[in-house]
């Protein structure tokens, strides 16, 4: 039974930093590239960041120089780490995993909130 559990999310104001955190279970997490999605109200899923298994990275522009997304193959676990912070960051981010051979995300967490408000 794969899961992908986020934590890390919450309440910042705007210029604040969050750090997100995604637990892997059930899936050989060193062979996967892992991502960040997010979804705002009204809007679709977008790309955020993401990380291959051999750790080269990509990243949407509007996070570009504000998000780094990293991993930690021995815990099974990947981060986003959230500087600068806006209030259009605000959305439910969301943790994927893709296999090597697939063309899209197969497993997905159940999200986090981040909301950057004053």
């Amino acid at each position: 039974q794969v899961q992908l559990v986020e934590s890390g999310g919450g309440l910042v104001q705007p210029g604040g930093s969050l750090r997100l955190s995604c637990a892997a279970s059930g899936i050989a997490f060193n062979i996967y590239t892992m991502g960040w999605y997010r979804q705002a109200p009204g809007k679709q899923r977008e790309l955020v960041a993401g990380i291959t298994s051999g750790g080269r990275t990509n990243y949407a522009d509007s996070v570009k120089d504000r998000f780094t997304i990293s991993r930690d193959n021995a815990k099974y676990t990947n981060y986003l780490q959230m500087s600068s912070l806006k209030p259009q960051d605000t959305a439910v981010y969301y943790c994927s995993a893709k296999g090597p051979f697939a063309a899209a995300p197969g497993y997905w967490g159940q999200g986090t909130q981040v909301t950057v408000s004053s």
